[in-house]
């Protein structure tokens, strides 16, 4: 018998009960508890209590709560200043970023434990109302190559290295509105067993600037470059390239045609590492391009994959209907990197010497600031997005919404309809989203 079954008998024997004598309220009682499986005395305290109504009466429990709003508010400010990352990223970051934690905001002993002992899940429940506001969907403008696909193999099969140097690699466009003519792109590689990205911009998109690109990253990279899997686009197959990897000895695959899982890990870091940070802007000169490019080699590369953790996909398990995704540990690229003896033990003896003199507030802030150069170089008259890319407009509590709402918070890049509240993105040139909130959570801790 059910809760309810158990309700609605109680509510047909209550009058009789309370109308019975001594020992036709006995027998009532045995019945009552072995129908329902009721302890005798809870039985009798229902059948002597109030009148039961048509429904069960709902008590609400409610926990305190466990964090402060300067806790939460310190969280918010971290969050903010690391680029928004996963819950799970922003646990394993918290002891990395301490040190520097504890000198920003003058941290107090019962403010630093509440902030350590705060659960993935909980940040995602104190951080759900503005996670919402940070949403946008992508698009691409991959063309397919058709030469050589019958000399380059297709890999399918799941990445399982135990070595670093096998990378995926993609090129993010930054036209903007329209394709025509010759506008920036970036060139994103990431290493499958370390997760270590590196990111360069190139103007257009030919083959000899994309195999410049992908070379002097070979030679940033903290390990031997020993694969490449691109997608489909011409710019990678091609024979430069190829006679490029088959003399560097570099195993050089690529991904079936229209199937953007089999390059699931760079698909992912495009939206982290480019799109994040860049947005859809059009970007079409040279000193743009430069620009970008001074980020990407110097505070970005550092601040992504020195200080910012991430997992990695361990296995998944099938549990009835659903799947269960089985992750690793969180740790920095950097970390990854230093555990293999493939690493370049000079150019990690560099990286670990800028590891204890860098301070991620610091270049949170630099990336800031190299990012508002950036924006301002962008191709305003075609950067505007399509209508039908617009994200549709939700409704919002008290604050409005579209253009007034972007207005009232501070939040959006001007040229985005959608309002989508980037770490870049700047409004007359005021300060993003990012500093802003940083600074009001600063201000209200010092006061």
């Amino acid at each position: 018998m059910g809760n309810k079954g158990r309700w609605e008998y109680l509510r047909a024997i209550y009058e009789r009960y309370r109308k019975a004598g001594r020992k036709a309220k006995k027998v009532i009682l045995n019945e009552f508890c072995a129908s329902t499986g009721y302890h005798r005395k809870y039985a009798i305290r229902l059948l002597n209590g109030p009148r039961p109504e048509k429904q069960r009466p709902h008590r609400e429990r409610r926990r305190g709560l466990s964090y402060s709003q300067e806790t939460l508010a310190l969280l918010t400010g971290v969050w903010e200043a690391a680029g928004y990352p996963w819950s799970v990223r922003l646990k394993a970051l918290l002891p990395l970023w301490m040190p520097w934690i504890r000198k920003r905001f003058r941290l107090r002993p019962e403010v630093e434990k509440q902030l350590l002992n705060i659960s993935p899940r909980q940040m995602d429940r104190r951080l759900k109302a503005q996670k919402t506001q940070r949403r946008r969907r992508l698009y691409g403008r991959t063309k397919p190559g058709y030469l050589l696909k019958h000399h380059i193999p297709v890999k399918t099969d799941r990445w399982d290295v135990q070595t670093p140097g096998f990378t995926e690699a993609d090129l993010v466009s930054h036209s903007g509105n329209s394709a025509s003519g010759e506008f920036a792109h970036t060139l994103n590689v990431t290493d499958m067993h370390t997760t270590w990205t590196e990111s360069l911009a190139v103007l257009g998109r030919a083959e000899e600037p994309v195999q410049r690109a992908l070379k002097e990253i070979a030679g940033e990279l903290p390990f031997p470059l020993r694969g490449v899997d691109t997608d489909n686009g011409s710019e990678f197959i091609n024979y430069h390239l190829k006679r490029w990897c088959d003399t560097q000895q570099i195993q050089f695959t690529r991904g079936r045609p229209y199937k953007k899982d089999d390059n699931a890990h760079i698909e992912q870091k495009n939206w982290t590492h480019v799109r994040k940070l860049l947005a859809w802007d059009r970007y079409d000169t040279h000193e743009a391009v430069a620009t970008i490019n001074d980020l990407y080699r110097n505070e970005l590369r550092l601040w992504m994959n020195l200080f910012l953790p991430s997992v990695k996909l361990l296995k998944k398990v099938r549990v009835g209907s659903k799947v269960r995704r089985v992750y690793d540990g969180p740790r920095t690229p950097f970390e990854r990197v230093k555990a293999c003896p493939q690493a370049d033990l000079q150019k990690m003896a560099q990286l670990e010497q800028l590891r204890k003199r860098l301070d991620p507030f610091q270049l949170s802030r630099a990336i800031e600031r190299k990012l508002g150069r950036i924006s301002r170089l962008a191709n305003r008259r075609m950067s505007a997005p399509p209508q039908t890319m617009q994200a549709t407009p939700q409704k919002r509590p008290a604050n409005g919404c579209g253009k007034d709402a972007r207005q009232n918070r501070g939040l959006g890049n001007p040229a985005n309809g959608a309002g989508f509240p980037l770490s870049h993105s700047h409004n007359n040139n005021k300060p993003s989203v990012t500093l802003q909130m940083s600074r009001q959570q600063e201000l209200r801790l010092h006061s």
